[in-house]
């Protein structure tokens, strides 16, 4: 497989962040009023069927990314809109190129998307509204969370965002994420990864806070990456399957980033150093990605959903995993109880034991293999 080129990294330099080159104009999302699950048993149901008025419906979705979906609608007694009231009233809207506002997707018949190719509009808000059910009922199924903010609001997406804008982010300012098209292929940026590391932000944001530069700010983007991936393996999804990599569908050269080997990238680190909070957030997250790869999974070569990976460690130890259910509840517990606005690496390692204590015992086999996935990422 080939690995983004430095142009292409220089070209994508903020991709996925929090903060965006172009400001948007504000949308606000009309507001309305954790069990051990595994992933398999929670599912990413939608809909309620139709009646004679204004209701929640179900329609099917052509995406550019994820094959046909279903899609929570909204039925106003003559036309379906891209809105979700099962989930907080969550709206998509296409941003029709600009940086501002934009126009909600509606259809006449529930079938949305055409043949799920970027020639019609509205599959890119097919794929955009997908995800971001699917990380709803991730955060409310498997982690106990009502929403983004936790307080049962629905987030807006925008799709076709900007002209040729090869980004996506989210905007705390409108409770929004905003969603590019690739210049090279017309495709939209809200695949199952990158619409669970968006919403993710507007987690942290209402969680730990994580600052955006230095260690703190590399610790936001492994976050949003740890917690991207792990949506991506919820939706269980047979066209995008969970993978270890970040932006695959999007780009003809490969993943932005991976969690195995992040230096395969040409850009990220993989243990960390002393310099480690002068890097980019990007490149500083490395760590982050590596240490929850390694947690879940273990090290050494492996085939994971058909994909091969060879995970190293920085003492060359060999380590074996605890599962990804488990890895994130402790990750998330972590950064919603334990990690603040300046959590650098070492008091990452410090909250991350402190969770796994809480939830598996500080005697058990989860504690010991917090601390020997963070050793192996060279954080003692």
């Amino acid at each position: 497989m080939t690995h983004p080129t430095s142009s292409r990294r220089t070209r994508l330099a903020v991709l996925l962040g929090t903060a965006a080159v172009l400001t948007a104009t504000a949308v606000t999302a009309p507001a309305t009023a954790a069990a051990e699950t595994p992933y398999a048993a929670v599912g990413a149901g939608v809909g309620t069927g139709i009646g004679p008025g204004p209701v929640a419906a179900t329609g099917t979705g052509h995406s550019q990314h994820a094959g046909t979906v279903p899609l929570t609608t909204y039925f106003t007694g003559s036309a379906y809109q891209l809105r979700d009231t099962t989930r907080g009233n969550q709206r998509t809207l296409d941003a029709m190129n600009q940086t501002g506002g934009g126009t909600l997707f509606t259809d006449p018949d529930n079938d949305w998307g055409g043949t799920g190719t970027p020639a019609d509009r509205q599959s890119a808000g097919v794929d955009a509204h997908y995800a971001t059910a699917v990380t709803w009922d991730f955060y409310k199924g498997v982690l106990g969370r009502n929403g983004i903010r936790g307080d049962g609001t629905g987030v807006t997406s925008r799709v076709h965002y900007g002209s040729n804008y090869p980004n996506a982010f989210f905007d705390p300012s409108c409770f929004c994420a905003n969603y590019g098209d690739d210049p090279a292929t017309g495709k939209t940026l809200a695949t199952l990864d990158i619409v669970g590391h968006e919403l993710t932000h507007g987690v942290i944001a209402s969680t730990a806070g994580l600052a955006s530069s230095g260690e703190p700010g590399g610790l936001n983007e492994g976050t949003a990456d740890i917690l991207g991936t792990a949506i991506e393996f919820f939706a269980d999804n047979t066209t995008d399957v969970g993978d270890y990599f970040i932006g695959e569908r999007v780009f003809t050269d490969g993943p932005l980033r991976r969690m195995d080997h992040p230096s395969l990238d040409g850009h990220s680190r993989d243990y960390w150093s002393r310099d480690i909070g002068t890097l980019d957030p990007y490149a500083a997250s490395g760590p982050a990605r590596h240490f929850f790869y390694l947690l879940a999974e273990g090290s050494g070569p492996k085939e994971i959903n058909k994909i091969s990976y060879d995970s190293p460690t920085y003492d060359g130890s060999k380590l074996l995993g605890i599962g990804q259910d488990k890895a994130v509840r402790i990750w998330y517990r972590a950064l919603s109880t334990y990690m603040t606005s300046t959590t650098n690496y070492a008091r990452a390692r410090t909250a991350t034991l402190t969770a796994a204590a809480d939830l598996y015992g500080p005697a058990s086999a989860e504690y010991g293999r917090v601390a020997a996935a963070w050793t192996a990422v060279n954080v003692r």
